[in-house]
């Protein structure tokens, strides 16, 4: 049988913390996770997710990073204007075809 593991959460600022012992001080990251009970590949994540995407990074459960955001709004936007359009041409065809 296959017992339910149950993933493990860490919030913004633990990680943040995490990678700060090993930035900041002389710890390796190995040394930092054993002492965490994380998995260093683990910590080889977070930092490198802090230094490539700086304030932007961990931004939590569910949510999406602000250039994530503007996608999906954008993405909505362009289906709505594609809806809009197709209802202005069936428009023409209607109203061109009563004109006669």
């Amino acid at each position: 049988m296959v017992a339910d593991k149950k993933r493990k959460t860490y919030d913004r600022q633990f990680k943040i913390d995490a990678v700060n012992l090993v930035v900041n001080g002389e710890r390796s990251v190995s040394e930092v996770a054993r002492d965490l009970g994380i998995e260093p590949n683990m910590l080889h994540r977070w930092k490198r997710k802090l230094t490539t995407k700086g304030s932007e990074s961990f931004p939590g459960k569910g949510r999406l990073s602000t250039q994530e955001e503007e996608l999906r709004r954008l993405r909505r936007e362009l289906e709505q204007v594609k809806e809009d359009r197709e209802i202005l041409k069936k428009a023409l065809v209607f109203f061109s075809k009563n004109g006669k």
